[in-house]
């Protein structure tokens, strides 16, 4: 037994000391560097960024639809419509030239009315004021004072007046008030139906350009057999712009209209309340100087 233990410490010994120098060292430690996963990816290739060109993908829009401007709308517009644009061109001028005419006038002639009003009840003698204004009726209260004081005086041509003849006179006197009235008040009206002819007509006009432009737009239509943008614009563009032309002449023509009827019912109603004193005035004076 003591044998064989021996024999096989010897066997032992032996296959150890055949083993290779690889076999017997230690194993090394696993490695002990960062994660891998906790390293920053790289970024990736970026696509490629070749701008596209739409007008060559097969459209047809033209890069003149978005340059559209008044000059070539003009240019571009059929004869008729450009015949009507050229006729609210001018009469929008027109009613321009009109309005700023009436503003001027009618400011004009409440400066001078109240001027002349003062110095009628400043409190000189209907003589003095008719020497001083006889020749120079520059305005419509002017006006009616002459007109008045001229029948009264004709009244006195062949002496005082009978009593019995004091209510013609009167009569005379405020007829020829009423009628100078009426003739200034026409005066200052004169111009003002081209603003209502204007305002009533111009948006028919530029209708009847919009319906124009329109069926032009549906004619190139149906002539290219194409429903783009470039086609139809134009002709849309010409329609609206004819209606905008229209509004524009219309609208300064209507406000300014309704705004100068309204100062010269004023105005005639300031002249006929003169007219109404004086006559008072000058009535009482012939009651004075009659004859009975």
């Amino acid at each position: 037994m003591k044998f064989r233990r021996v024999f096989a410490g010897v066997a032992l010994a032996i296959s150890l000391g055949a083993m290779p120098a690889t076999a017997q060292t230690a194993p090394k430690s696993a490695p002990v560097g960062e994660p891998a996963q906790t390293q920053e990816l790289g970024a990736p290739a970026a696509a490629p960024t070749t701008p596209v060109d739409v007008t060559q993908t097969g459209g047809s829009f033209s890069p003149e639809v978005s340059g559209i401007s008044i000059v070539s709308l003009f240019e571009r517009a059929d004869p008729l419509v450009k015949t009507v644009m050229i006729i609210l061109l001018l009469a929008s001028l027109w009613s321009w030239v009109i309005i700023l005419n009436k503003w001027l006038a009618i400011s004009a002639l409440h400066r001078r009315a109240s001027r002349f009003e003062k110095i009628f009840w400043s409190g000189q003698s209907l003589d003095d004021l008719y020497a001083q204004f006889g020749k120079n009726a520059d305005h419509p209260m002017v006006a009616v004072f002459i007109s008045a004081l001229r029948e009264w005086r004709r009244a006195f041509e062949g002496g005082p007046p009978r009593e019995s003849m004091l209510a013609g006179i009167k009569d005379r006197i405020d007829k020829a008030m009423s009628v100078t009235i009426l003739r200034e008040t026409i005066g200052v009206e004169r111009q003002l139906g081209f603003l209502a002819t204007v305002g009533a007509t111009a948006p028919f006009v530029g209708l009847f350009g919009t319906v124009w432009g329109i069926m032009n737009s549906f004619t190139a239509i149906a002539a290219q057999h194409n429903t783009t943008l470039a086609v139809v614009a134009p002709g849309i563009a010409e329609a609206l712009f004819a209606t905008a032309m229209g509004l524009l002449a219309a609208i300064p023509a209507v406000i300014f209209y309704n705004k100068f009827v309204n100062d010269i019912s004023r105005y005639t109603g300031r002249l006929e309340g003169f007219a109404d004193e004086f006559s008072a005035i000058l009535s009482r004076q012939l009651d004075e100087k009659a004859v009975r």
